[in-house]
């Protein structure tokens, strides 16, 4: 018998101006041509979105503890790293699907959103099947729409053997 859960998680982020040398990075995946993310670190929001969907479940902080401490002292902003400790927190938990959705008018999600899907997959050990994704500019109705930011939302659904 199996026991399924379904975690919520959600990030944002506002962009920095052009004139950074950070990369914009989306889902593990570099964007290029448009501005990177205000955040200690990579400001991945993809990813944190996960994150904060396996808290919910796992009821370990993640974004709010683990990522201070390893940005802070210890100069690590991959979010790969953040969401390889938050996949730890699971346990006995199995992933078996996660759905993303992105609200921003910026950058152009369909021409990357396999790559993103592909990369997600990977770094959760899950078949590309097992992740979806969906962008919206939400009719430019938030700051997200209008250009100045970027928001994830996250549906991660876990399996357990019981």
């Amino acid at each position: 018998m199996r026991r399924y859960i379904t975690g919520i998680g959600q990030d944002s982020h506002r962009f920095l101006k052009n004139d950074s040398k950070k990369k914009c990075i989306i889902g593990a995946v570099e964007f290029e041509n448009c501005e990177a993310m205000d955040a200690d670190s990579d400001g991945d929001v993809v990813l944190h979105a996960i994150c904060n969907a396996i808290t919910s479940i796992s009821h370990v902080p993640i974004l709010g503890k683990v990522a201070i401490d390893l940005c802070h002292n210890q100069n690590i902003t991959d979010s790969k790293v953040y969401l390889q400790k938050a996949i730890e927190t699971l346990g006995s938990y199995q992933i078996e699907h996660v759905a993303l959705t992105i609200e921003g008018k910026k950058p152009k999600f369909q021409k990357k959103s396999e790559d993103i899907r592909k990369s997600v997959s990977s770094l959760l050990n899950l078949e590309v099947t097992q992740v979806g994704i969906t962008s919206t500019t939400g009719d430019e109705l938030t700051d997200f729409g209008k250009g100045e930011g970027l928001m994830c939302f996250c549906s991660l659904s876990v399996s357990q053997e019981i």
